[in-house]
């Protein structure tokens, strides 16, 4: 059973509050932007936000998250607004936690975690996307399964409950560990499938991947050097998928580029590792675009994608910074980019701004490339 099976379509009617918790050592600052984030993020997964808070606690409570005062508080909320749906924005929650938090407050609960595993259960297409979803979603719940199996009963839809299903959760134990072995070896055998095709590549092509925060623009950006049609959607993780692409720079020159999937802050770990066939195409590039929309926090978004190419073992490639959108930004955030990172590109990969300068840059790393092959032709 793939993470296609079962999905129970997300209603509009679907109204859900956000929570999000300040612990002493948090940033404030970064509470609220998490909060907001998250608010698109349930958006993306086709739900309507009708409040949130954030809740200030010394400790999380080992039994319900928060103290019972605020969560009578809630209680209310629900009960007027007839809300169906409560996101914690924390990446773990303890089964039970959940159970006591559904008992108490009459609804559905879940964290951030379940709200992107969902996301991407929605977006995946290929056959591929699909096995590695499934095999993040049940890497979440085996060691969470047997503290949620009241919980599991009562679900009944919407955020959180599509992939594997409830059948599938509710069975032996060692059933889940075989399918996740199952799933395990078919990304193995599609992983040499594209080790293959990846050495052939290799030696002929220099290969770019273009990387960055999810809804950046990467897509839009590859679509406008390649002058192709991937697909480009307004939303949060629009493409899982990783998609090459030849673009011809001048006559001369020609590179490969490839659309990655996008990163996030707090990107749950298993769903990294189950993704790693599809990451490995930026570990095995000549050169990094990192894109970064000027929509956003942008020291923000740098820092996560660092982080995360860090955790790939790609920090040392030659790459490349560049600041999309361009057409919508504030002036005082361009001026800021210029001020901050004076060797990037600020651009706009719809009305074309910056892709001329971007294409010459990427042809002075190129011809740098090429070099270091011959030398290394040469010498072996």
């Amino acid at each position: 059973m793939d993470a296609s099976v079962n999905r129970i379509p997300i209603s509009e009617n679907e109204k859900t509050i956000l929570i999000g918790i300040h612990l002493p050592n948090d940033n404030e600052e970064e509470v609220f932007h998490s909060l907001d984030e998250l608010r698109q993020l349930v958006i993306t997964a086709g739900a309507v936000v009708v409040s949130k808070l954030v809740v200030k606690r010394i400790s999380l409570d080992p039994a319900y998250i928060i103290g019972s005062g605020k969560l009578e508080e809630i209680k209310k909320i629900i009960q007027q607004q007839s809300i169906r749906l409560v996101v914690f924005d924390l990446n773990t929650i303890r089964p039970v936690q959940i159970r006591n938090l559904e008992n108490f407050l009459g609804c559905r609960v879940i964290g951030r975690t379940e709200v992107i595993l969902d996301i991407f259960a929605c977006r995946a297409k290929t056959v591929e996307s699909k096995i590695q979803v499934e095999l993040a979603q049940l890497n979440y719940i085996l060691p969470r399964l047997k503290g949620l199996g009241g919980v599991l009963s009562r679900l009944g839809g919407g955020i959180g409950t599509r992939g594997p299903g409830e059948k599938m959760l509710e069975t032996d134990r060692r059933h889940i560990v075989k399918r996740i072995q199952t799933l395990k070896k078919k990304l193995s055998h599609i992983s040499m499938h594209r080790n293959v095709q990846r050495q052939e590549r290799l030696q002929n092509e220099i290969i770019g991947a273009v990387v960055g925060y999810t809804n950046a623009g990467k897509s839009t950006l590859v679509n406008m050097l390649a002058k192709d049609d991937l697909f480009v959607e307004d939303r949060l993780f629009a493409t899982l998928d990783a998609y090459t692409r030849i673009v011809y720079l001048d006559e001369c020159h020609k590179v490969l580029l490839t659309d990655t999937v996008g990163f996030i802050n707090n990107l749950p770990s298993h769903l990294v590792e189950s993704f790693k066939s599809t990451l490995e195409e930026i570990k095995y590039s000549d050169f990094i675009i990192h894109v970064v929309g000027l929509d956003i926090d942008i020291e923000k978004a740098i820092k996560v994608v660092n982080h995360e190419l860090q955790l790939l073992d790609c920090s040392n490639k030659p790459v490349i910074l560049y600041f999309n959108k361009l057409d919508i930004a504030k002036e005082e955030t361009i001026q800021y980019v210029r001020l901050r990172f004076p060797d990037a590109i600020p651009g706009s990969s719809l009305t074309g701004q910056g892709i001329q300068l971007l294409k010459e840059r990427i042809i002075e790393i190129t011809e740098t490339l090429d070099k270091h092959k011959q030398n290394i032709s040469v010498y072996s």
